[in-house]
């Protein structure tokens, strides 16, 4: 009996450990990141588990990355100097998430507008809703980046 309860107790922690690692955002989290200052959103990552990954200044801009405990993520928030540009920038592994958001855009209003290549020549689709943007990139065929939605401000 003890060995049983012993092994749910290991599951249990696996699965808790599993889901609070694999997290994923919402349209509206996005959107509440891009409209916190860097220092909150800092606070709000910490308080979610990420770890600081990096900070890279360039002319005119500033951008914070933090990632899962499990590698299998990454969220960046990105600020100018003119404000024209901020954004969220979220990498995620996996087609099936790709095609979870492109469901949650779609329902939510968003139309498909326009297709393109990054400067890295991975696909991009744009999204628009109202004044709203939001970018999906999927990676070149066999390549191993990640897969990435932009949330723009």
């Amino acid at each position: 009996m003890k060995k049983i309860v012993s092994l749910l107790a290991i599951l249990f922690c696996i699965t808790l450990s599993s889901q609070l690692s694999a997290q994923t955002f919402t349209l509206e989290q996005f959107a509440a990141f891009n409209k916190l200052g860097m220092a909150d959103f800092k606070k709000e990552m910490k308080s979610l588990n990420y770890r600081f990954y990096d900070k890279t200044e360039g002319l005119g801009f500033v951008v914070t990355e933090y990632e899962t405990p499990d590698y299998q993520s990454k969220i960046g928030k990105f600020e100018y100097e003119d404000k024209s540009d901020d954004r969220i920038e979220y990498e995620f592994k996996t087609k099936k998430e790709y095609d979870q958001y492109v469901k949650i855009i779609l329902a939510s209003g968003y139309k498909e507008t326009e297709k393109g290549k990054t400067l890295t020549k991975d696909s991009y689709v744009d999204y628009f809703k109202n004044k709203e943007q939001i970018r999906l990139i999927t990676p070149k065929a066999g390549d191993n980046n990640p897969y990435t939605i932009l949330v723009f401000k």
